[in-house]
C-alpha cells in the first residue's frame, strides 16, 4: 500500500481554434561564458518508501552547474546546482531540452523527474527532460534548520486550540527555528529566492545549449516560470505553467485563499467518502463531526505510532497532504478510520511525506527551504496583530485548515526580503500557456485567470476536475493540450476548458 501511495503523493508535483508556436533550433554548445555540467551516473537519488534502488540507467544522467552565490558578483564564490537528465528517447529530430520544476518552494527536482518520467513519456520522445534542486534545495545549498529532533519538535506542533499557550509556543518555536536556520546555512538565506533561481535557470538553458528556455512550471514552479519570462522574456521557449500561484497576494490573502481551498477539498472527500458508504460517518456532517472529534482529541491524547506520538498538527498535515490529489483520497479515508479506532499510522505516514521525513528520522530540505525562499521572495513582515487576524478569519473559514500562514516566520525571519518576484509581466516573450484547475485546493482557481492577466503573453486553460494541478491529474484532455503545445506549438484558443478527468 505504501509504494502506491508514495508514487500517487508524488504525482500530486483537443481544442478547436489552436495558433501555431515555433520550436527553437537546439545549439550544439553553450555560449557566454557559461560553465558546463558535468554529466555522470546518478548515485544519490530518493526513491519513495518501498522502492528498490535505483539500476544504473545510461540514459538517465545527473550533474552540476556552478552558478554564482552572488549574482552582484559573478565572478565571486559560487554554488553548485543539482541536475538530472532523462535523456530523449524518440528517432524523430529532437526539439532541445524540457526543463521543470515541480513546485515547493522546496521540493527537489532531481528526486522528482526521476519518478516522475514514468508519465512523461510523449515529450521525452522529443526533448530531453531536465530538473534540478533550486539553490537552497536539497543538493544546491539545501537549508538545514536544526538536526532531525529539533524538526520532529516542529513538525509535531498543534494549531489546536487556539489561545494564549498556542500563540506563545508557535512564536518560541518560530524564532527558535530561525535562529536555527541562521546558525546552520546563514551564507546561502540572503542568496536565495525566486529571482535568483530564474537566474540559475537562464544558466540552466544556455549549458544545455538551447537558445530558447522550454519549461514546464507546477505550483511554485508557475512563479518560478513567470519571474524568468520577466526577467528574460526574449529566451522563453514554449512555457506551461500548472497550478499558478497569484505573486501579488499577502500573507493574509494567500493564508485565507488557501484555506478555502483546503475546505473545499475536504468537502468535496467527505462527500465522496459517505457516497461510497465510508466508516466516517453516515452522512457528510456525521463524518465531519468524528473527524473534528478526533482532532480535538489528539490536542490531549497523541496516539503512539512506535517510538513517535501522532499530535493533532501532524494529523492536520496528513490530512492536508492527501487532499492534493483524488488519486490519494482512498488512503485517507482508511488513515482516518483506523485513527478513529485508535491507529494513527496512516495519518502519520502521509504526514511524513509532506513534511520530508524518511523513516530512518532524516528530513529533507522540503520543511526548511520553503520558509526560506518564501521569506526573501517578500518584504512583508506582518505584525503580531496582523498575524493574530489572518488566524482568526482562517479558523473561521476551517478549523481543521486554519492557522497564521507563513507571516509569523517571516515575521522573524533573520534576512530581508524583496517584492521583485511579487511584479511579473512577460512583456515581450512568446506565448505562454496557463493551466488552473477549479478543484485545487493548494493554488485556487482564482489565482488562475489573475496569473494569466499579469502575464501579457499568457492564455488560460481551465480544468474542472480535483486535485493539485492538472497536467498529472489523470485527465487526456489536459495532457493533450500541453502535449500538443509543447511538441507541436499548438497553443489553445482563450477560454478551452477541460472536463474532470
Amino acid at each position: 500500500m505504501r509504494r502506491v501511495l508514495a508514487a500517487a503523493l508524488l504525482m500530486t508535483a483537443a481544442a478547436a481554434g489552436c495558433s501555431t508556436v515555433p520550436a527553437a533550433e537546439p545549439a550544439t554548445k553553450s555560449t557566454g561564458g557559461i560553465d558546463t555540467i558535468n554529466w555522470g551516473p546518478c548515485t544519490d537519488i530518493k526513491r519513495p518508501d518501498g522502492e528498490p534502488p535505483a539500476r544504473q540507467d545510461a540514459s538517465v544522467r545527473c550533474g552540476k552547474l556552478a552558478v554564482p552565490l552572488d549574482y552582484a558578483k559573478p565572478d565571486g564564490e559560487k554554488i553548485d546546482l543539482a541536475l538530472i537528465k532523462l535523456q530523449a528517447t524518440g528517432k524523430a529530430k529532437k526539439l532541445g531540452s524540457m526543463v521543470f520544476n515541480f513546485g515547493g518552494p522546496g521540493a527537489s527536482g532531481v528526486d522528482t523527474l526521476d519518478q516522475a518520467g514514468k508519465a512523461l513519456t510523449a515529450l521525452r520522445d522529443r526533448y530531453d527532460l531536465v530538473s534540478f534542486d533550486p539553490r537552497g534545495v536539497e543538493r544546491s545549498a539545501g537549508v538545514r534548520c536544526g538536526d532531525n529532533a529539533e524538526m520532529d519538535r516542529f513538525t509535531a506542533l498543534d494549531t489546536l486550540p487556539v489561545d494564549n499557550k498556542t500563540h506563545q509556543e508557535a512564536a518560541q518555536a518560530n524564532k527558535q527555528f530561525a535562529k536555527l536556520c541562521e546558525q546552520n546555512s546563514g551564507k546561502i538565506l540572503p542568496y536565495i529566492g525566486t529571482v535568483n533561481a530564474a537566474r540559475d535557470m537562464d544558466r540552466i538553458r544556455a549549458a544545455v545549449g538551447d537558445p530558447k528556455l522550454n519549461y514546464v512550471g507546477m505550483s511554485y514552479g508557475t512563479q518560478l516560470g513567470a519571474v524568468y519570462a520577466t526577467e528574460f522574456p526574449k529566451n522563453v521557449g514554449r512555457m506551461v505553467l500548472d497550478a499558478p500561484l497569484d505573486p501579488t497576494v499577502t500573507f493574509e490573502q494567500r493564508t485565507l485563499v488557501q484555506t478555502r481551498g483546503f475546505q473545499r477539498a475536504y468537502e468535496s472527500f467527505l462527500r465522496a467518502c459517505v457516497k461510497n458508504k465510508c466508516d466516517l460517518g453516515a452522512d457528510q456532517t456525521t463524518a465531519d463531526a468524528n473527524v473534528e472529534k478526533l482532532m480535538n482529541q489528539l490536542t490531549t491524547q497523541p496516539l503512539k505510532v512506535g517510538q513517535r506520538e501522532l499530535t493533532q498538527g501532524l494529523a492536520s498535515t496528513g490530512v492536508a497532504a492527501a487532499l492534493y490529489s483524488e488519486m490519494t483520497w482512498p488512503f485517507l479515508e482508511q488513515a482516518l478510520s483506523e485513527a478513529l479506532k485508535g491507529r494513527g499510522d496512516g495519518l502519520m505516514y502521509l504526514a511524513d511525506s509532506y513534511t520530508g521525513r524518511s523513516e530512518d528520522g532524516s528530513y529533507s530540505t522540503q520543511m526548511t527551504s520553503f520558509p526560506a525562499i518564501t521569506c526573501v521572495d517578500t518584504s512583508e513582515r506582518p505584525s503580531e496583530a496582523e498575524i493574530r487576524r489572518t488566524e482568526a478569519a482562517a479558523m473561521k473559514i476551517s478549523p481543521l485548515f486554519g492557522s497564521e500562514g507563513s507571516g509569523g516566520l517571516c515575521r522573524v525571519w533573520p534576512v530581508k526580503g524583496s517584492d521583485q518576484a511579487r511584479h511579473v509581466n512577460a512583456t515581450g516573450s512568446a506565448p505562454i500557456m496557463v493551466v488552473g484547475g477549479k478543484g485545487d485546493p493548494a493554488t485556487p482557481y482564482e489565482w488562475a485567470p489573475k496569473l494569466t492577466a499579469q502575464l501579457k503573453t499568457a492564455t488560460l486553460v481551465t480544468y474542472e476536475g480535483e486535485g493539485h494541478g492538472a497536467y498529472l491529474s489523470g485527465s487526456k484532455c489536459i495532457q493533450g493540450l500541453v502535449d500538443g503545445f509543447l511538441i507541436d506549438g499548438k497553443l489553445p484558443a482563450r477560454g478551452t476548458t477541460c472536463p474532470a478527468a
